[in-house]
């Protein structure tokens, strides 16, 4: 007998027939003998549409109300999902993310788990319950109710894994797998059957939609084995393991984003404390900076380029023109029309060339690289957007993640 966690996206739980799809399924899994704890994300489009409600009232919600709207999202389909489970005589009961003693920090919208006590989850599993609970949601040290952020129950679920000590975290969502890359960009990918951890960390924070990053930080950090898997299909899916399980592969996977955007501030006085400067107000604002480039010029100045997320991109702009002129910069300039591509292998740790190989494929194509930043495991250049998927493409064969 093993305990089982089990997690079901959106999609997987868009409407009553695919809730008692999903029923079907975990009750196959615990009628086999197993312990099954179940996360559920919102119906297909309800969070957007609660947001869209909240924001008829106003431009900006309260960030504490706000969450207690979205965490109904939840709640609702761990309450339709345990009336299918009894409707079927099967024993369940869903708990909401404070009731299954998920505990957080206060940050609304985007909380972040310090702990979970799941006292109450193995006494129900004790009596051979199935419990179902609502993701992407905890509770703060006072009570108030917080949701983790985008893919949130994907963290729940690794995170309720950890903490239960589960054999195996099961994420169902709508692809079978994770693939070497978009598959609706690149008719050649192929599935992965094992993946490190390290690698999906990079895959997932850097475009990949597979799975949240915070989920993979868990995972790797308490040894959870993760199979990602589609709720569609009954074959098997990818697992998410320690990379000493891994056959090494130079390159993995290739992945792109195009919610960044760039931003330079020019004839930068090059001097301590500016690049501070610049940086600390883009941090009070709860704006996450990615790539950084300092260009030198002559006459003790510097040219400074970043990236930020897209969604924060006039937010950025506003401050660092502000900030442009108390320390005497010239200009800002800024684009949106920006893609970022990446390689990623554990195998680049121990193979030299990847880097030249991968600026020659662009170059061959006349694709111009405008950033570059680099790991041990992963490459990544800025191009302009309308390049994307010509790059992804010819990367891909490059590298022969399209081979048999």
């Amino acid at each position: 007998m093993a305990l089982i966690v089990q997690k079901y996206g959106g999609t997987s739980v868009a409407n009553l027939d695919r809730i008692r799809k999903v029923a079907k399924r975990i009750i196959r899994v615990y009628s086999a003998g197993n312990d099954v704890v179940v996360v559920l994300s919102a119906m297909a489009g309800v969070t957007d549409s609660l947001i869209q409600l909240a924001h008829q009232i106003t431009n900006d919600p309260n960030r504490r109300e706000l969450d207690v709207l979205l965490a109904t999202g939840e709640q609702t389909t761990v309450s339709l999902l345990c009336i299918m489970l009894e409707s079927m005589g099967c024993p369940a009961i869903s708990l909401l993310g404070h009731q299954a003693e998920i505990v957080t920090d206060r940050a609304f919208g985007q909380a972040r788990i310090v702990g979970i006590h799941a006292t109450r989850i193995k006494e129900l599993l004790t009596r051979r319950k199935i419990v179902a609970v609502a993701g992407f949601q905890g509770r703060d040290q006072e009570g108030n109710i917080t949701t983790l952020g985008r893919g949130g129950s994907d963290t729940s679920a690794v995170a309720l894994a950890a903490a239960l000590k589960a054999d195996v975290c099961e994420i169902y969502t709508n692809v079978d797998g994770v693939y070497t890359t978009d598959p609706n960009l690149c008719k050649d990918a192929k599935k992965l059957h094992k993946i490190a951890y390290d690698e999906m960390l990079e895959m997932a924070s850097l475009g990949a939609k597979v799975l949240q990053s915070r989920a993979v930080e868990f995972a790797k950090k308490f040894g959870v084995p993760v199979h990602v898997r589609s709720s569609f299909v009954e074959e098997e899916g990818t697992m998410v393991v320690e990379e000493e399980d891994m056959e090494r592969l130079v390159v993995s996977g290739i992945t792109y984003t195009k919610d960044e955007a760039r931003i330079t501030l020019t004839k930068v006085p090059d001097r301590p404390g500016i690049a501070s400067t610049i940086f600390t107000r883009i941090a009070e604002a709860g704006i996450v900076v990615d790539m950084i480039i300092q260009n030198t010029r002559k006459g003790g100045l510097t040219d400074l380029t970043f990236t930020v997320p897209k969604d924060d991109y006039r937010k950025a702009m506003a401050i660092q023109k502000e900030v442009a002129k108390s320390i005497g910069a010239e200009q800002v300039l800024g684009d949106e029309h920006i893609a970022k591509v990446s390689v990623i292998g554990v195998g680049m740790r121990s193979h030299s060339g990847v880097a030249a190989k991968m600026f020659t494929v662009l170059a061959k194509e006349n694709i111009n690289i405008t950033m570059i930043s680099t790991s041990e495991i992963k490459i990544s250049c800025v191009i302009e957007e309308k390049y994307t998927e010509l790059a992804v493409r010819v990367l891909h064969h490059a590298f022969g993640l399209d081979s048999p």
